[in-house]
């Protein structure tokens, strides 16, 4: 059994950068897809990035492309998110999300793909 946790989250200025990080346990980290999503208030979950198992191929959405960085840290068992430039409809809670098995190249975007996920992270994002 694979848990996930979020941490990192809290409250920053438009234009600042923030790291939100996810502590993966229960599992071999190195054979997980994962991903970020993230849920605003009133609106649907939306995938933010996802990385292959072997920590390869990345996607993104468009609206945090050349903003955000995905990545995997085997050192510390870490899916991280750096989020650049931030803006306020990046205010949302960010989850993170894992997936048994995976083919070792292929990213997955759709939730239900995901077998794992973490409890959120909120990020505010506000003057």
């Amino acid at each position: 059994q694979v848990q996930l946790v979020e941490s990192g989250g809290g409250l920053v200025e438009p234009g600042n950068s923030l790291t939100i990080s996810c502590k993966t346990s229960g599992g071999t980290f190195r054979g997980l897809a994962m991903a970020w999503f993230r849920q605003a208030p009133g609106k649907e979950r939306e995938l933010v990035a996802a990385v292959a198992a072997n920590n390869g191929p990345v996607n993104y959405i468009d609206s945090v492309k050349d903003r955000f960085i995905i990545a995997k840290d085997s050192a510390k068992n870490t899916l991280d998110l750096l989020m650049r430039s931030l803006k306020p409809e990046d205010t949302a809670v960010y989850s993170c999300a894992a997936k048994a098995t995976p083919k070792w190249w292929e990213i997955y975007l759709d939730s239900d793909e995901y077998d794992y996920w973490g409890q959120g992270t909120r990020v505010c994002v506000s003057s």
